[in-house]
């Protein structure tokens, strides 16, 4: 077993803690400016940058590294209040679509400056522009390690 180094532990930790307040604080402030938690805000997002902001269930789930039961029951959260849809998918009637409402729409046009700064004053004015480019670099070389991982796994029976 190779435990953590001393410097290591401290990292992690630093990491975990730091995640963990970033996503409540964002959470906190999504909620109180704009009326929607940040998982809300997630697909949102993923609804906006997408074509015609539609996606379907399986690759929304993907994307957002939630389970697909997850994804549903938060999408018929997000329904009842009138920001997303669920659609057939009328290419092959088995899938189905999230597709962005236009109050959705409204509603992370609302709360996409404020949350912009947030990120901006708590993450990127705290940092040079090394230390930018070295938390992408980290962060790509981990989630590439996650991915192959992933890759390389046997299929579930």
């Amino acid at each position: 077993m190779r435990w953590l180094a001393e410097h290591e532990q401290r990292a992690w930790r630093r990491y975990l803690l730091m995640a963990g307040e970033l996503a409540a604080r964002m959470n906190r402030e999504l909620t109180a400016d704009a009326g929607i938690s940040l998982a809300d805000y997630d697909v949102l997002v993923h609804l906006t940058e997408a074509p015609q902001g539609r996606l379907r269930v399986s690759r929304l789930a993907h994307a957002l590294s939630w389970e697909q039961s997850r994804l549903s029951h938060h999408v018929a959260r997000m329904q009842r209040r009138g920001l997303v849809v669920r659609e057939e998918c009328a290419e092959d009637g088995r899938g189905a679509l999230v597709v962005l409402t236009p109050q959705g729409r409204a509603v992370i046009e609302r709360a996409a400056p404020a949350h912009v700064t947030f990120v901006r004053e708590n993450v990127f004015d705290a940092l040079t522009e090394a230390q930018v480019d070295a938390l992408d670099a980290i962060s790509a070389a981990v989630l590439a390690r996650l991915a192959a991982a992933t890759a390389n796994r046997p299929p579930v029976s």
